[in-house]
């Protein structure tokens, strides 16, 4: 029996009926990450004894037919940024002098467990999360599963790379400019970013630290249908998050079958300012308008912004860094100097954005919010005749990984210039004004490497994502149909 195979919540039912044990679950997975990962890097540590011990309970709970959750005996991974096991350790995406014990479990953490999944470890990501990419100074680059040359996407690219290697069967993801959705993108897996509100992001000191740009936590998944099953655990109403919206449960699992016939569907190749590589495009074009088989309108649109891609790119590197920059000077009052002392942990890109946050000005915070603005008039323009949006969610392939250890994306695509970090990706918009996005596996260019398409929906219409979602999964499934972690 493959389980790598199966969807977490294929495995969560045969768990469930006593087809397999817990225990052998866990086993099996341990023994797939002994094997292969090594050649990605996903995991930065691992907690199979903990799992095995979590197994046994979840054993002796289905022995007295207790009510079990849906993802039952499921494995999954936590990512390596903020805290989301209370009692494990986060290393704010590889910093080691920043490595702490975890002091709560995350949204994610806490869903899934109440759902019966199993964390077996911890998966990489970037410093501070702050780029596309996959590649920190203590653990290294996260390689793609499709082709170890090319990176794994980021920030929650060891997640993505875990996931789409059939390592896990589900994982934690965190999305603050794509961070779920862009590693989805190159691993060929669905990754889901819930409206803001939906989820709640509780933070202390500052309560609102999540909001500039809105940050959200959540989940990759080689299935739409896990996606929802996990939203349904997630969504819910925290008053300690200020933008967290009161809401009745909604069976997301069910309304991603409602069906998306006479919808009408916005499709933009580049919002009218990206430069976007031809595979791409192309890759793209075709999956938006295979939408038309399950009966919606999909149409072209055109936008109007302002300004170039670059501006709005690095509008995200500043206002990302804001809170960054806080912390840091907190900590440099509780004796911890990261600049003075640990500047080498950190990429100098960081470095470079933390002091253009400190250096901003009441007009620099001005013209942060005009711009966002733009995004926002931009997008509910399109929503007063369409539900959806589609686009690419990166406008490039994979790239490839820096053997220096500071991947990031093309500084250069057709021509044009492109700012690195971001700027490279179609999806930060979405996080400065607060609407659910996914994206779901496109195809694969002609060297084999992953593209997503974005699915952009009306703000707190996160089922009317989900449903474009399934009905594309039901015409163009991704699951069965490409081999699992290849090695080129």
């Amino acid at each position: 029996m493959k389980l790598e195979r199966y969807t977490a919540a294929g495995l969560g039912r045969l768990v469930g009926n006593g087809e397999i044990s817990p225990t052998e679950v866990i086993r099996y997975f341990a023994e797939r990450i002994e094997e292969r990962d090594p050649s990605l890097h996903a995991f930065t540590y691992l907690k199979i004894e903990e799992a095995l011990d979590d197994a046994k309970k979840l054993e002796d709970q289905l022995a007295r037919r207790e009510q079990v959750g849906p993802f039952a005996g499921v494995p999954i991974a936590l990512k390596d940024f903020l805290p989301s096991k209370k009692g494990w350790t986060n290393s704010h995406g590889g910093v080691a002098a920043l490595i702490m014990e975890d002091s709560a479990d995350s949204a994610f953490y806490a869903a899934a467990a109440k759902a019966g999944a199993i964390a077996v470890g911890k998966t990489n990501a970037p410093a501070f999360g702050f780029r596309g990419t996959c590649d920190n100074k203590l653990y290294g680059v996260t390689c793609n599963p499709y082709h170890t040359d090319y990176n794994s996407g980021g920030s929650s690219g060891g997640t993505a790379a875990a996931v789409a290697d059939g390592l896990i069967l589900m994982g934690e993801g965190g999305d603050g400019g794509g961070s779920i959705r862009i590693p989805a993108s190159w691993c060929n897996l669905y990754g889901f970013k819930a409206s803001v509100g939906t989820v709640p992001s509780v933070c202390r000191p500052d309560g609102w630290t999540a909001t500039h740009p809105y940050c959200t936590n959540g989940c990759l998944t080689k299935s739409v249908e896990d996606s929802a099953l996990m939203l349904e655990y997630m969504a819910q109403y925290d008053p300690k998050d200020p933008l967290s919206l009161p809401h009745p449960f909604r069976n997301f699992s069910q309304l991603m079958k409602q069906g998306i016939k006479g919808r009408r569907i916005a499709y933009t190749p580049d919002f009218d300012i990206f430069p976007v590589d031809p595979e791409v495009a192309d890759l793209v074009e075709k999956a938006a308008y295979a939408l038309r088989e399950a009966g919606a309108i999909v149409e072209p649109v055109h936008f109007h912004f302002p300004h170039t891609s670059n501006e709005y790119a690095e509008l995200w590197c500043r206002a990302i860094s804001i809170d960054t920059a806080i912390d840091m000077e907190l900590w440099k009052k509780n004796g911890l100097d990261l600049l003075r002392d640990h500047a080498n942990e950190l990429p100098e890109e960081f470095i470079y954005w933390n002091q253009k946050a400190l250096e901003s000005t009441i007009l620099d915070y001005r013209y942060f919010n005009d711009l966002r603005t733009e995004m926002l008039d931009a997008f509910e323009d399109t929503f007063a005749d369409h539900d959806l949006i589609l686009s690419p969610v990166t406008i490039c392939p994979p790239v490839k990984n820096d053997p220096a250890g500071n991947t990031k994306g093309p500084v250069e695509v057709c021509g044009h210039k492109v700012e690195p970090l971001i700027g490279f990706c179609e999806t930060f918009f979405a996080n400065f004004v607060g609407n659910p996005a996914a994206s779901v596996p496109a195809g694969l260019t002609k060297a084999g490497l992953p593209i997503g398409m974005q699915i952009i929906g009306r703000k707190f219409r996160d089922e009317d994502v989900l449903a474009a979602s399934y009905a594309y999964e039901q015409i163009r499934p991704w699951n069965y149909n490409i081999p699992l972690g290849r090695r080129v």
